[in-house]
């Protein structure tokens, strides 16, 4: 039997069917897993206490529809032996019209032009779109290879997503918690024990999901390794896309010229550059440019591809070395060389979060959640709709930005607004909040902004004059 804490209770209650217990997504049965695909499997499979049998069970659905890189070539023998086979990944699908196809993406199995039903694209839609994870049934058709097409077809597809989820329940589920165990609902939510963090360390590490539930939020975390920076960002939300150093191409960001297809940029909630400082730009002038234009006016163009307009964010992470809780090295030298020198490029990065405060994860009885939060493919789904909500306003009419010793640029107004909003949507996304909870929220945006003013100096000290940022609530 499962001992709750009175949240823990409270939590299930209000929200009976949308939650999980945070212990058992570690299980190592589902250790391959995404997060928010480990969860659904946890709660469909296990329930809240799995006995061995369940445990069983579990792992044989792991290993049955989520193989391995290693059996690539195993599963395509046995669909061309068997003429079927069913599998879990994250399917896409694009749209040649030249050729009259529709060709579907299996990344597991290296194939990226297999065939689909019409009636199952037509029930699943959202496959047109970034992609979407679910178990389909796929089988190997040699007929269909006459015209080059790999001779694979999806013919049954089940997703792994909650559909029709209910934003107004949410809302009204938020009223019935104080702000300090909403806070911590949120922290279990991303996998780590609310208790291992004070408050100010809570707001901070929350605020990383400000890029997926705020439109076009460009944010900067600079800090010491095993800090969680980039498992948030792999673990709670399938509209991520997140490159860990290696080389980026404008192709695959922007748009892809042979293909015909948008890139990441344009298809996704957000873009994650992890571990910067590794980051290479195969066409650093033409990437730095489109990046800046979109940064500022959130569109972009490439080749045929005219003014592409998105609402995707873009977070960039770096490592670096710390002594205690403050750096131990100038954050400009974690910046890759076409980042480092360019004021233009950073004057658009929204706000620098000092990812060097917080603690590293290292002891999961210590660091990691054994309580209940929000299973994390429904929270992606919360999220993503929470985006389409518009909390700025409330910032433009209650908040007056001042800069002591200089001036409030455009771009410093954008970004605490911005900022703030997404905070807002977080923590208090029924709208209700005191007016010192307006500040605590608008004091962090603003202190993130004035640490990205700091880089500006210290690379245009000619251009940037100093001043602090400040705020009032009226």
């Amino acid at each position: 039997m499962v001992d709750l804490s009175p949240l823990d209770e409270k939590l299930r209650r209000v929200f009976p069917d949308e939650v999980v217990n945070k212990r058992l997504a570690r299980l190592h049965q589902v250790s391959r897993l995404p997060r928010f695909i480990s969860e659904y499997a946890v709660k469909r499979i296990c329930g809240d206490d799995p006995s061995p049998a369940d445990l069983a069970r579990l792992s044989e659905f792991v290993s049955t529809y989520y193989p391995e890189p290693r059996d690539r070539d195993r599963i395509l023998h046995e669909l061309m032996s068997r003429g079927e086979y069913t599998i879990l990944d994250e399917f896409r699908v694009s749209v040649d019209p030249k050729r009259g196809l529709r060709k579907v993406e299996i990344p597991s199995l290296g194939v990226r032009d297999a065939g689909i039903l019409p009636e199952v694209l037509a029930e699943h839609r959202d496959l047109l779109g970034s992609g979407v994870w679910g178990i389909a049934r796929l089988i190997y058709d040699p007929s269909l290879g006459e015209g080059g097409q790999t001779p694979i077809v999806v013919v049954e597809f089940d997703p792994i997503q909650y559909s029709g989820v209910d934003l107004a329940r949410f809302k009204d589920g938020r009223a019935e918690f104080s702000t300090d165990e909403w806070i911590d609902v949120l922290m279990n939510t991303v996998g780590v024990n609310p208790s291992a963090y004070s408050r100010r360390e809570k707001l901070l590490y929350l605020t990383r999901l400000v890029p997926l539930a705020e439109p076009n939020v460009n944010l900067m975390e600079l800090g010491p390794r095993a800090t969680g920076k980039s498992f948030v960002y792999k673990n709670i939300s399938y509209y991520v896309r997140l490159y860990s150093g290696g080389s980026v191409s404008p192709a695959v960001l922007f748009f892809h010229g042979t293909l015909r297809t948008v890139g990441d940029l344009g298809v996704r909630d957000c873009v994650v550059f992890d571990e910067i400082s590794k980051i290479r730009f195969s066409n650093p002038d033409e990437m730095v440019g489109k990046l800046k234009d979109y940064m500022e006016s959130g569109e972009y163009e490439r080749g045929m591809a005219k003014r592409i307009r998105s609402t995707c964010s873009i977070v960039f992470l770096g490592n670096l070395e710390v002594v205690g809780r403050s750096p131990a090295q100038d954050p400009l030298q974690v910046l890759p060389s076409v980042m480092r020198g360019d004021s233009a490029l950073l004057d658009r990065i929204h706000g620098l979060l000092p990812g060097w405060e917080l603690p590293k994860i290292e002891q999961p009885e210590v660091h990691l959640s054994s309580g209940y939060g929000f299973v994390a493919d429904y929270f992606c789904e919360i999220l993503h709709l929470l985006r389409g909500e518009d909390f700025r306003h409330l910032i433009e009419e209650r908040v007056r930005l001042r800069a002591d010793g200089g001036r409030v640029t455009i771009r410093d107004h954008k970004a605490i607004v911005r900022l703030s909003a997404g905070l807002l949507k977080l923590l208090f996304p029924h709208g209700e909040f005191s007016d010192d909870e307006l500040s605590e929220v608008v004091s962090l945006a603003v202190e993130y902004r004035q640490r990205i003013h700091e880089m500006l100096r210290a690379v245009s000290p000619g251009e940037f004059e100093p001043k602090r940022l400040g705020f009032e609530v009226v």
